[in-house]
């Protein structure tokens, strides 16, 4: 009996730790899961939505008719997410390249602190709309920040992805999706 006491734990904490490598064998060079989670949206219309700006822009906020007529990045996040801060550099790498505009939903955030965050880390969004209460981000099926939507010129969403944009996402997923929008 003393024996299977100290089997029984032993065989469980083995088994939980074969769990547990196998899920990290299932992410991809740190990047990526191979698991993404699905999206309902890809390939409809974007969800019809009107924001108001982030206080202080000169923009007027932002709505699904910003994405007619042109591929479109849209990117979700918030002051209070810490891989939003890690991704800010690829966001601003991606808005200089000029390949497509970049729009931003700032969810679930208080305005104030979302504009002293951009004031802080700089700001590379042509427009930002202030989802304050998350309403918009549902609509957009969002699982959590940071996520980013690329938007065809017919104003449906062909990609999304969720988590942190790094650089090897952006290069590797990211501008070969717009491109081929664009095209």
């Amino acid at each position: 009996m003393a024996r299977l006491s100290f089997v029984l734990p032993l065989a469980a904490l083995v088994l939980l730790a074969g769990v547990f490598f196998s899920y990290l064998r299932m992410i991809d060079s740190g990047d990526k899961v191979v698991n993404d989670l699905p999206s309902a949206l890809i390939g409809k219309p974007a969800p019809q939505f009107a924001l108001p700006p982030l206080p202080g822009r000169g923009d007027n906020g932002l709505a699904t008719s910003d994405f007619i007529g042109k591929v479109t990045v849209v990117n979700v996040f918030a002051s209070w997410c810490v891989p939003c801060r890690a991704e800010h550099p690829v966001i601003e790498r991606l808005a200089k390249l000029g390949i497509a505009p970049v729009h931003a939903i700032n969810y679930k955030d208080r305005p104030d602190a979302g504009k002293k965050w951009l004031a802080e880390l700089g700001d590379p969004y042509a427009a930002i709309g202030a989802d304050e209460s998350g309403r918009v981000g549902i609509d957009w099926g969002v699982y959590g920040v940071p996520e980013t939507f690329i938007v065809g010129p017919d104003g449906v969403i062909r990609h999304k992805h969720v988590g942190p944009l790094t650089p090897k996402v952006l290069d590797e997923e990211i501008l070969p999706a717009i491109r081929k929008l664009g095209s």
